[in-house]
C-alpha cells in the first residue's frame, strides 16, 4: 500500500483506534474485536510490551486487510525501527522535526502531535501528512480545533485526548480530517472482563458517528 493510499484510507475510516495494551496477546484481542465492528486501522503505540515484534506480525498476518501503524514515536530512531518493523504510518504525541524528515525519506505517512498554532504550522511545513493535536480534550475539545481550522484551513488535523462517542461528531464538525480514539473504543477493562462484543460495538458506534457527522457539514 503506497503512502497515498495509506492517508486516504486514514481520511475515508475516519478513526484511528489507538491501542494501547498490558502485552501482545490483548493488543491483539482488542484488535480483531475492533476488526470485527469494521475499523481496520490500528495506532500500535510503542508502550506496549514487544511493540515492533508485534507490528510485524500484525502486518504479515493482515497483509492489506487492515492498516497497521506506530504511535507513541519519540524519536527518529523509532521511526526509523518502526518503519523496518513493517508500520505503515508514524504518529508521535510530540513534534520532532527529523522525525517527520525521515518518515519523508522513506515515503511513510507522519502524524507528528503539535497543539500549539506555531507548532501546528511548524509541523505542517516540514512536511507532515495530518498533525495530530494532543492532547485536544484539554484545551476546549473541538471549539479549539474549529478555531484553530478558522485560521488553517489548509492543515489536517486529527485530535486526539478527549475523543468519545459523545464528542466524535462535534471533532468531525469542527474540520477534523480523522479521530484518534483512545480508551473510550480500545476499552481493557472490558476485554479483561470477557467482554469483546463491546469494542466491536464502539467500532460500529464511532463509524456511524464520523458519517453522519460529515453528511451533516
Amino acid at each position: 500500500m503506497t503512502k497515498r493510499e495509506v492517508l486516504q484510507k486514514i481520511r475515508e475510516v475516519g478513526v484511528v483506534p489507538v491501542v494501547r495494551a498490558s502485552s501482545a496477546e490483548e493488543a491483539t484481542r482488542a484488535i480483531e474485536a475492533v476488526r470485527a465492528g469494521g475499523v481496520n486501522i490500528f495506532e500500535i503505540t510503542m508502550t506496549v510490551p514487544d511493540a515492533l515484534n508485534l507490528i510485524k506480525n500484525l502486518t504479515a498476518k493482515f497483509g492489506e486487510t487492515a492498516l497497521i501503524g506506530a504511535g507513541t514515536v519519540l524519536t527518529p530512531e523509532q521511526a526509523r525501527d518502526c518503519i523496518a518493523a513493517g508500520a505503515k504510518f508514524i504518529i508521535s504525541p510530540v513534534l520532532n522535526l527529523e522525525t517527520i524528515k525521515i518518515c519523508n525519506e522513506n515515503d511513510v505517512a507522519v502524524m507528528p502531535g503539535a497543539l500549539t498554532p506555531t507548532e501546528i504550522v511548524t509541523a505542517w511545513n516540514a512536511g507532515a501528512d495530518l498533525v495530530k493535536v494532543f492532547p485536544a480534550g484539554a484545551l476546549g475539545g473541538a471549539n479549539y480545533i474549529k478555531s484553530l481550522k478558522a485560521p488553517l484551513p489548509q492543515i489536517e488535523i486529527i485530535p486526539t485526548g478527549g475523543v468519545s462517542l459523545k464528542t466524535a461528531a462535534d471533532f468531525i464538525k469542527a474540520g477534523a480530517s480523522a479521530l484518534g480514539v483512545g480508551a473510550d473504543l480500545i476499552d481493557l477493562q472490558a476485554l479483561r472482563e470477557g467482554n469483546d462484543d463491546i469494542l466491536t460495538e464502539r467500532a460500529r458506534q464511532y463509524l456511524e458517528i464520523v458519517r453522519t457527522a460529515r453528511a451533516d457539514k
